[in-house]
């Protein structure tokens, strides 16, 4: 299937893992709320994925394999926020703040999950034709 969409299921792919991994920071932050101590972290990918692909995209190739391989080569990082706290047992976890970033995460795993769904119906949508 690969042959069919180029890169773009591989990329749908990591994001979704990607987004996957935000989602269990941000939960496990909530889950700690209440653990003195405790520093908020948060996962980001996208300025790393977006500096590898448009590498990978300005090579004098330019080849699918150039686009693979910086696909595969994208890692997240993982970030821990280490701002002092305004709470007495030193956790700075702000729950409104994790409930807009669990929102919006669910929201843009959904989205990435459509895009593949409407891609793999246009094909079975194709192949019907034959």
């Amino acid at each position: 299937m690969d042959g069919m969409y180029g890169n773009g299921i591989a990329l749908s792919e990591k994001v979704l893992d990607y987004l996957w991994g935000r989602q269990t920071v941000s939960l496990n932050n909530v889950a700690n709320v209440d653990t003195p101590g405790f520093k908020s972290q948060y996962v980001t990918f996208e300025e790393e994925m977006a500096k590898r692909l448009s590498e990978a995209s300005s090579q004098k190739k330019g080849t699918k394999k150039a686009v693979t391989d910086a696909i595969d080569a994208s890692r997240s990082q993982l970030h821990t926020t280490w701002i002092e706290s305004s709470r007495l047992d030193g956790n700075n976890v702000d729950m409104d703040q994790e409930q807009v970033e669990i929102v919006r995460t669910a929201y843009q795993y959904q989205y990435v999950l459509n895009s593949i769904t409407n891609d793999i119906n246009r094909l079975r949508s194709a192949a019907k034709s034959f």
